[in-house]
């Protein structure tokens, strides 16, 4: 089984469900096992800022898929729980991004690891660091993410 770190986010519906069903889905999955999730995190929106409030969460997974079939197995997730993909940047149902699989360092036009904007991002990266702290560390930079508002709440996602 090889380690892998996932993104998880929400702004639409019922977000807790959302994260929730999500999780569970993937911890349903052939060859996925989830084995630590987050605290969840109220964020506010990055790229396109006229939409409402996210809540994510960092998901650490073995898994014996390769990281194209992780990812496939993510975007199955998607679509079964009503993703549409409006335009990018853009309000979603949920996406789950893979963020980093082992040591593995890939660049193709689906999947790129790692996820090239993990170390802007402060809603990926303050609950990666609550889960693995010793693999956030390698990405960490304070300067990317300072100003960015990311608030813990007191919801668990619950498998």
């Amino acid at each position: 089984m090889k380690t892998a770190y996932l993104s998880l986010g929400t702004n639409m519906g019922d977000r807790l469900q959302n994260l929730t069903d999500a999780v569970q889905m993937l911890a349903a999955s052939s060859g996925i096992s989830v084995i630590k999730v987050s605290s969840v995190y109220q964020t506010d929106p990055v790229g396109y800022e006229d939409q409402d409030i996210f809540f994510n969460i960092a998901v650490e997974v073995a898994t014996s898929l390769s990281p194209d079939e992780l990812l496939e197995r993510c975007l199955a997730i998607e679509l079964e729980l009503g993703r549409v993909r409006l335009f990018k940047w853009g309000p979603r149902l949920i996406d789950i991004d893979v963020l980093l699989y082992e040591d593995v360092v890939m660049d193709k036009e689906k999947l790129k690891i790692p996820h090239p904007y993990m170390k802007e991002r402060a809603f990926v990266m303050i609950p990666l660091r609550e889960i693995a702290e010793s693999v956030a560390i390698d990405y960490w930079c304070e300067d990317l993410i300072a100003g960015q508002t990311v608030l813990k709440t007191d919801f668990q996602v619950k498998l």
